[in-house]
């Protein structure tokens, strides 16, 4: 544990690394200290900033990871909401700085990676326990019975109402920290740290069950069952590792089927959001949304009708089609891919997939597990909600995404490494 906050590194890389570190470690909570830390980090970046220390800031691959910031900055021009596109652009402003940052910060990142992702998962480990002893202590002060920590009053957004966080942005954080440790576990060879490791997995695989977020799940499931066997063992482990796996898959399936609050929310909810019949319930169904989007997108499906779009005009199509509730509450899309269709058409839903494809052509080169999950997770949930229209969503794209990517690619970190030498 001490080689974590002791690292042996020039004074301004330890500064970088602790920046980083204390950035991880506030992911779960409100944006304000994510925002004052990146912005700390890229001012000590900027006043220890050396010529020998930059990297090729134009590249292609900056540009891949830019992307969809440029999509946006490109739409704003034919906007018919000028004002809210651009809300959009400084919210996404951290897609087009994070790669920036780690071009001119000379921190080795292929080197501090396992530290990173170690206390980021620590983080979220505790962060699960501390809401878990809130839900216990509000069931202890209203004399509820235990049984109700399952119940819709603690599930979901009201699991994490705490942090005040989304359920589905801190169930990635959540996801991306189990994978790490499971993946660590794995390739340990001491059986206390292997013990401890799994013990860690146990809460996040809890907290992330009690968050419900149906992509999220649907994801780990993928990414457990099929690829951390195929990128981390050989090919005898890989079948018992899958026979494990999936026996706990189904175990799961069945205590979910078993409690109520979860079935409803797995897959009572699954089924309602798939109809697109207008019901009685508090929110509309999420496909009869969709239907409503589609509409929208056909009107103008080539280049969209710009940035900052997207809710005034899903709001006119919802009082036509006496969506009332969602109209009143402005409900946007609930998908990434609808929502660029709707803001920059069939051209930023391209660039949307391509910047996805490039992200898995380069896990798949470099058998990088991490970056392969973060991408599963992003295209998964972006399927069912507007990841890079908030706050939480666009951090972890943008932050994550640079990170695993600068600290997967092998030619960059040997070039980082030549450059210090």
């Amino acid at each position: 544990m001490k080689e974590l906050f002791q690292i042996k590194d020039s004074t301004a890389n330890r500064i970088s690394y602790y920046l980083i570190l204390l950035f991880l470690l506030s992911l779960p909570f409100d944006r304000f200290y994510s925002h004052l830390i990146i912005v700390c980090l890229f001012i000590h970046t900027l006043i220890h900033l050396r010529k020998s220390d930059i990297k090729p800031l134009f590249t292609l691959q900056n540009i891949t990871l830019q992307s969809i910031f440029l999509v946006t900055l490109i739409s704003i021009f034919y906007s018919i909401d000028k004002t809210h596109g651009y809300q959009e652009i400084g919210k996404q402003a951290f897609i087009l700085l994070m790669p920036i940052l780690f071009c001119l910060n000379p921190i080795d990142l292929k080197k501090y990676r396992n530290n990173f992702f170690l206390v980021f998962s620590i983080g979220c480990t505790l962060s699960v326990v501390y809401l878990y002893v809130q839900a216990l202590v509000t069931i202890n002060y209203y004399h509820l019975p235990l049984a109700a920590l399952f119940s819709p009053a603690f599930i979901n957004h009201n699991f994490s109402e705490p942090f005040g966080i989304h359920a589905t942005f801190f169930s990635m954080q959540l996801s991306l920290a189990l994978i790490y440790l499971l993946s660590v576990a794995l390739r340990s060879s001491n059986i206390k740290s292997t013990i401890s490791l799994l013990f860690c997995c146990c809460i996040l695989t809890a907290g992330i069950i009690q968050l419900s977020s149906k992509s999220v799940f649907v994801s780990l499931l993928l990414i457990i069952n099929f690829a951390i066997p195929y990128f981390i063992l050989n090919s005898k482990k890989r079948i018992l590792y899958i026979l494990i796996t999936l026996t706990f898959s189904v175990l799961l399936f069945v205590g979910i089927y078993k409690i109520d609050a979860l079935k409803t929310r797995y897959l009572t909810e699954f089924k309602s959001d798939l109809n697109s019949t207008i019901s009685q319930n508090l929110i509309e169904p999420r496909l009869a949304r969709w239907q409503v989007a589609r509409e929208v997108i056909l009107t103008k499906p080539i280049f969209g009708h710009g940035a900052g779009s997207e809710t005034q005009l899903l709001r006119a199509g919802y009082f036509e089609k006496k969506l009332y509730r969602s109209y009143l509450a402005s409900l946007n899309a609930h998908s990434e891919f609808l929502s660029l269709l709707i803001k920059a058409g069939i051209f930023g839903l391209l660039v949307y997939l391509i910047t996805l494809i490039y992200g898995f052509t380069i896990s798949i080169r470099n058998k990088d597990v991490l970056l392969f999950s973060f991408i599963v997770l992003v295209a998964l949930v972006s399927f069912s909600e507007n990841l890079l229209d908030v706050d939480k969503g666009i951090i972890f794209y943008s932050f994550f995404f640079s990170l695993l990517y600068f600290s997967s690619n092998h030619k960059h970190a040997k070039n980082r490494q030549n450059s210090s030498t």
